[in-house]
């Protein structure tokens, strides 16, 4: 074959390649987009501590959910087979997003961590590599931490919202989750960096913790707030 031949089915397959990279680009775009909204729901979370209003914004992400699972198997039909790794940089972010949301809504409503699993299926990915599209282990236990520091968040903004007990139950369950980090030897950079945010997060719901405690607005057990009457 004349070099003109060779370069010219280069040129092809580059042509492909591109093409293909825009699809994905777009698809990522609208799970960005997808992710925005669900996070703006869960904002709702900050401004009142209420059972009820905390449930009520959880749910609400529901069908942006649904619309998450749909844009993954979009997205998921654009990947060929084995190259899962040659484009993942572009949804990575994107899904360590989506992982945070889903345990933070999780943890919101029914005071537990989220599986791997239950994470996938909420998303609509798989757990394994070898089973097509998934979510890495890293990328959830980055989305587990992320959301760590949002609960840290909340505890204090629960305070002010007039629920003074939530953050016993934060504290308690961040401790319970730095306990578990510890147990593992992280080898990835970015996911040890974003640990040690973790024990930030554990020592601001301490400081809030006690700082409630000695003022008798929460007793030493978690209890009801003692009657200033």
């Amino acid at each position: 074959m004349a070099v003109s031949g060779v370069f010219s089915d280069f040129q092809q397959y580059l042509d492909q390649d591109f093409e293909r990279k825009e699809e994905i680009r777009t698809v990522v775009r609208d799970l960005e987009q997808t992710a925005r909204e669900i996070q703006s729901v869960m904002q709702a979370i900050h401004q009142t501590a209420a059972p009820d209003q905390v449930l009520a914004a959880c749910q609400k992400t529901d069908p942006l959910f649904v619309k998450v699972k749909a844009q993954f198997s979009e997205l998921a039909a654009k990947i060929p087979v084995n190259q899962y790794y040659r484009f993942n940089d572009q949804w990575r972010f994107v899904i360590q997003r989506l992982a945070y949301l889903s345990a933070l809504k999780v943890y919101l409503m029914r005071d537990q961590l989220i599986s791997q699993q239950e994470t996938a299926d909420i998303l609509g990915v798989k757990v394994r590599r070898e089973d097509g599209f998934h979510i890495d282990l890293d990328d959830f236990l980055m989305g587990v931490l992320t959301m760590a520091s949002e609960l840290a968040r909340f505890a204090v903004n629960a305070v002010v919202s007039g629920d003074p007990g939530r953050p016993i139950k934060v504290s308690q369950f961040l401790a319970e989750l730095d306990s578990g980090f510890r147990l593992l030897n992280l080898k990835n950079d970015m996911l040890r960096k974003k640990f040690d945010s973790l024990k930030y997060s554990v020592q601001k719901v301490e400081g809030v913790v006690y700082d409630l405690t000695i003022r008798s607005l929460v007793p030493s057990n978690g209890g009801e707030v003692p009657s200033k009457d």
